[in-house]
């Protein structure tokens, strides 16, 4: 029995438009081969596996949706901790295997990435219980990916001597190649590609991070004490945890230890870093292209193209990636999709909204989608599921009418109770307190139609709110 540990707080820039800074690509559906999110499918892939409930450590701006994908695919967690800005690999883990240990218990644990692409689960599962027998006996096991071309892309371990329990020694550790290293390392045949999954007792780690990198272990421990916690969620302080370094565990521990084991993966593994890499685990069509939504295809070879929302024509072209999204396009050469990353460094340095969010944003009690925004008005369509609620709320800067579309909406409005159907509508005045929830057994569908002076989501004044935002 282990306790997994799903590191669920990756960016995943390489991946824009699609993936945003609030909806990451560990939420998204990717490899078009199996259902659900690549967060989903990580869960999914430990059954078969003796484990406890996962521990799942993740962004504070992702909370919800991380309980909802839980729930969409009837999983539990032990506990979702929060953290409440990025830090790497080292701090992640550190907090999980300190709330493991909280009890006096020391389990293993299985450190697994969200957002990874596994072709070949059973072999994976064969991998882990191998990891199992090694992390028991105190070692740091770490997964090393049988490679398969001369990749630059990702960093290597070097193997050491084979070891009788399985697996092998670690001789080091080996940062992204040049194209000749890289071959290199490919012909020699002792070297894997490192996938950033582990295997260990809480315990061992900690002891190794006491060890090389006690300043951050001592403030994960510092964090985790003023941590506060509600009926989902663990809250990290972001005063503490804001002074632990930005490390890999790679280079806080790893790099480090003299009781590293790797053990060799070979199950068509991808960290999906790339649109090239989403082309190269899909099925291809005859043409060599994968097309995804409304797509018309005409002399086209070697393409991925995904619409979203319209159609598209592509013709006499090759190479391409294509991604239409309601608010954003992008084509780039398939050799070139690395680069991506620097079009999202110029959104952000911007402050584009492209950046940040979708149109259509997941809420706790639903998800509204905008349709239309000017300089002093902004229409959105709200879909609220049965039985939630909206906060009790207030704007300084913008009133608003909602227009029922389907569903029964019960609004409170200063004073007033209203109950509103289909084609019914109420008005919201600037400064006043409201809500609005959905009494009925199907989901409420309305438009609303802000107008004001400033339109932004940080406008918003809340007084009762039955999911714990501030």
């Amino acid at each position: 029995m282990f306790t997994p540990v799903i590191l669920a707080g990756g960016s995943g820039s390489r991946l824009w438009p699609l993936s945003r800074q609030r909806f990451p690509k560990q939420f998204l559906e990717l490899d078009g081969e199996l259902k659900g999110t690549m967060f989903q499918r990580t869960l999914a892939r430990l059954d078969g596996l003796a484990h406890a409930l996962p521990l799942v450590v993740s962004n504070e701006e992702h909370r919800f949706v991380v309980a909802e994908q839980l729930r969409q695919v009837k999983r539990s967690s032990r506990r979702i901790i929060l953290e409440p800005m990025a830090r790497n690999t080292a701090p992640a883990i550190a907090l999980a295997a300190l709330d493991a240990s909280r009890n006096g218990d020391d389990p293993v644990l299985l450190v697994l990435a969200a957002d990874h692409y596994i072709c070949d689960e059973s072999a994976f599962r064969e991998a882990v219980n191998l990891a199992q027998i090694q992390a028991r006996e105190g070692c740091l096991v770490t997964f090393g990916i049988t490679p398969t071309q001369a990749e630059t892309g990702f960093g290597y371990i070097q193997c050491g001597n084979e070891l009788q329990a399985g697996g092998f020694s670690i001789a080091g550790f080996k940062e992204k190649p040049s194209t000749e290293l890289a071959e290199h390392y490919l012909a020699a045949g002792n070297y894997l590609w490192n996938s950033g999954m582990f295997m260990f007792r809480a315990s061992r780690f900690l002891e190794e991070l006491e060890r090389f990198r006690p300043d951050i272990l001592a403030a994960c421990r510092c964090a985790l004490d003023g941590s506060e916690e509600d009926s989902h969620f663990l809250h990290i302080p972001p005063e503490q945890f804001a002074l632990c370094d930005d490390e890999s565990v790679d280079y806080a521990v790893m790099e480090h230890t003299d009781v590293g084991v790797v053990i060799p993966l070979d199950a068509g593994w991808s960290d999906l870093g790339s649109w090239a890499a989403i082309w190269g685990v899909r099925a291809q069509d005859s043409e060599g292209n994968v097309l995804q939504g409304d797509v018309l295809s005409l002399d086209t070879h070697n393409t991925l193209v995904q619409s979203h929302h319209r159609l598209v024509a592509v013709v006499g072209v090759e190479n391409l990636v294509i991604i239409e999204t309601k608010d954003a396009l992008l084509v780039a050469h398939r050799d070139r999709c690395q680069q991506v990353k620097e079009v999202v460094q110029q959104l952000q340095a911007e402050q584009r909204e492209e950046f940040i969010s979708h149109p259509l944003v997941s809420r706790p009690w639903g998800h509204y989608d905008t349709v239309d925004r000017g300089e002093r008005h902004q229409v959105k369509r709200i879909t609220v599921a049965p039985g939630e609620c909206l906060s009790l709320q207030l704007h300084y800067h913008r009133a608003e009418h909602w227009i029922v579309v389907s569903g029964t909406a019960k609004v409170v409005c200063g004073e007033k109770e209203l109950i509103l159907s289909e084609n019914q509508s109420t008005y919201i005045p600037l400064g006043v307190k409201h809500s609005l929830s959905n009494p009925g057994k199907v989901p409420l569908e309305l438009i609303e139609v802000q107008s004001g002076v400033y339109l932004g989501e940080d406008d918003i004044v809340r007084f009762e709110d039955r999911y714990g935002r501030r």
